[in-house]
């Protein structure tokens, strides 16, 4: 590889830099897949600080598409980043198993998304339900990037 593009590849970010990102992002990409079809959705989070981000399905459609890839994928990722007005970026992708959380889960999860999550102040509107369509994603594998000064 040329050496002129070697400053755009950046540096890799260590793991309080994840851990940094994934608390004050609030937004990203969860991409899942079923029967080799990829789907990809733009999605609000919380993450908890420990190892597991947390979604609200909200406007679910009558085909309930995130539910059923959701059920489906045995791995998840999910990619979040930021970018500087001066062209600087940093990015954080993470991978894991995803499960609909149970309701003695919900208290943790609504934390962790009212902490970070993008506009929580929605969650004050959604109720518990005896079966919440709120999912986490069990972190295994997490990496990250960044260019310039952040």
């Amino acid at each position: 590889m040329s050496s002129d593009y070697r400053p755009l590849l950046g540096m890799e970010l260590d793991e309080s830099g994840i851990d940094e990102l994934l608390t004050e992002a609030g937004a990203g990409v969860l991409s899942m897949s079923a029967d080799g079809v990829p789907y990809g959705v733009p999605l609000s989070f919380g993450y908890d600080g420990v190892g597991s981000l947390y979604f609200v399905f909200l406007g679910s459609t009558t085909e309930l598409r995130k539910e059923t890839y959701a059920e489906e994928s045995d791995v998840a990722s999910f990619t979040t980043f930021d970018v500087g007005t001066d062209g600087s970026w940093r990015s954080v992708i993470v991978a894991g198993p995803l499960d609909r959380i149970t309701p003695g889960e919900w208290d943790t999860a609504r934390e962790a998304m009212i902490d970070n999550a993008y506009q929580s102040t929605l969650l004050a509107e959604y109720e518990l339900q005896e079966n919440p369509n709120v999912w986490a994603l069990d972190i295994q594998e997490r990496s990250g990037r960044a260019v310039g000064r952040r």
